[in-house]
């Protein structure tokens, strides 16, 4: 079943209209909204930055149906993974059902500006993110929970108000071994659009399913979620215009390599041609099109498809997506 969610972009709106963008996006018959967890935006002009945790409570008071959850957190850093469990057992016996919890290894743009600290090295995140998934689970699943790991440690600790069920957590990743985890162990996989296409094919995809075999778990146990960046207006030039504000994202991770500073990634992303600004992006607008740029990831294997756009009038973009492109998507793959 094919499933369609809404980016709610935390980096480019105010709290208040992204709540107004995502109730819109319910009554527009998306399935979910996911909204990234930043401390900073990855520009300082015009940049936003809520509290996602805070943001999740007002979204599932305003809305109904849809489901909602990060994408993504880090509960290694600013959080400790034993606040990231009460936070999302208190959002799941709220809103039961409807909450996910999307986490990733994370990025120093979020994580050193608001501790001071040295970002540690890739093996180090990893072995951090593995511990504290393992002790989310089980503060989910036992009371007094006295947990010795190497980064993280609890005594007796309970969380008092949690779901009947847990909340599903899904693992974004943009490498072989996260992929591989997510496989092992994650309810979802989360991964973004716009990359080369051996990546998904030759990399994240496969490991996931290495993942998968090894926990003895079915191919269709875990959702399949890519953040698929699309820029769709009728006006053609609009839509390409629309990309300048996420130059970020254009950068390579050479460019960018310990950025911290928010004025700097504007500053880098705004020396872009629009051209490589809107190279991550699928521009257009021609319906057809649009369908036929997103059909190949779904061939792939993604089920679950969270539509990003980087326009400043989200409403408009709502509307006509769900009007012209959303059909035909239902239509041919649903």
């Amino acid at each position: 079943m094919l499933k369609i969610g809404y980016k709610a972009s935390a980096e480019q709106f105010s709290p208040t209209d992204l709540i107004d963008f995502s109730k819109y996006a319910e009554q527009c018959g998306f399935d979910s909204v996911f909204i990234s967890d930043h401390f900073q935006p990855w520009r300082h002009t015009g940049g936003h930055a809520p509290f996602s945790l805070a943001w999740l409570g007002a979204l599932g008071a305003s809305t109904s149906r849809i489901v909602m959850g990060t994408s993504v957190l880090t509960p290694t850093f600013r959080y400790h993974p034993s606040i990231v469990a009460q936070a999302f057992g208190t959002l799941g016996t709220m809103f039961p059902g409807r909450v996910i919890l999307g986490i990733g290894t994370g990025e120093s743009l979020n994580e050193t500006p608001s501790s001071g600290m040295e970002w540690p090295e890739p093996k180090e995140r990893t072995a951090r993110f593995r511990e504290s998934i393992a002790l989310i689970k089980q503060l989910w699943a036992e009371d007094r929970v006295s947990f010795r790991g190497q980064y993280y440690k609890t005594e007796n600790a309970t969380i008092y108000d949690k779901p009947a069920e847990a909340v599903p957590i899904y693992i974004a990743a943009a490498g072989p071994v996260v992929s591989k985890m997510a496989g092992e162990q994650a309810a979802g996989f989360i991964c973004t659009s716009g990359k080369n296409p051996e990546l998904y094919r030759e990399t994240l995809l496969p490991n996931v399913a290495a993942g998968l075999a090894k926990a003895g778990r079915a191919p269709e146990s875990i959702d399949r979620m890519i953040e698929m960046k699309v820029s769709f207006d009728t006006d053609r030039g609009r839509a390409l215009e629309d990309t300048r504000f996420w130059g970020a994202l254009a950068l390579t991770p050479e460019e960018k390599m310990n950025t911290e500073d928010a004025l700097e990634m504007e500053r880098l992303a705004d020396a872009l041609p629009i051209e490589r600004t809107a190279k991550r992006w699928i521009v257009s607008s021609d319906p057809e099109e649009q369908v036929e740029a997103v059909r190949p990831y779904i061939e792939l294997g993604f089920n679950h498809l969270v539509f990003h756009a980087p326009g400043p009038d989200q409403p408009r973009f709502l509307k006509l997506y769900s009007e012209k492109v959303l059909p035909l998507l239902r239509e041919r793959f649903s």
